[in-house]
């Protein structure tokens, strides 16, 4: 949830002409992450939520190469937390995987 917040905190400084571009894709990728941790999470399953988890992992490398390229529009400053808290959310999702896989 705190990337998400990330997210649209940053996106709210980009150009008004990116609103229906990179604003509100990187949006909808960012909101995919958690919800499809819930969703898997809700299943019936370990395995059902191992997928989900992957769709998850997904969607993570869909914001972090848009976040890539707004660095690179120089829309966001490379420093940013935002893209230290999506390693942060990559690795504990990675983790989750293997545990679950494990088991």
């Amino acid at each position: 949830m705190l990337l998400v917040e990330l997210v649209y905190r940053v996106t709210a400084s980009f150009p008004r002409e990116e609103m229906f571009g990179l604003t509100a894709q990187l949006r909808r990728a960012a909101v995919s992450v958690p919800s499809n941790i819930a969703e898997g999470a809700g299943r019936n399953s370990s395995r059902e939520f191992i997928q989900f988890l992957g769709i998850t992992c997904g969607s993570l490398a869909e914001v972090e190469t848009q976040l890539e390229l707004a660095v690179r529009l120089r829309l966001l400053d490379e420093r940013s937390d935002v893209l230290g808290q999506i390693n942060r959310v990559g690795r504990l999702v990675r983790l989750l995987r293997q545990s679950l896989k494990s088991d």
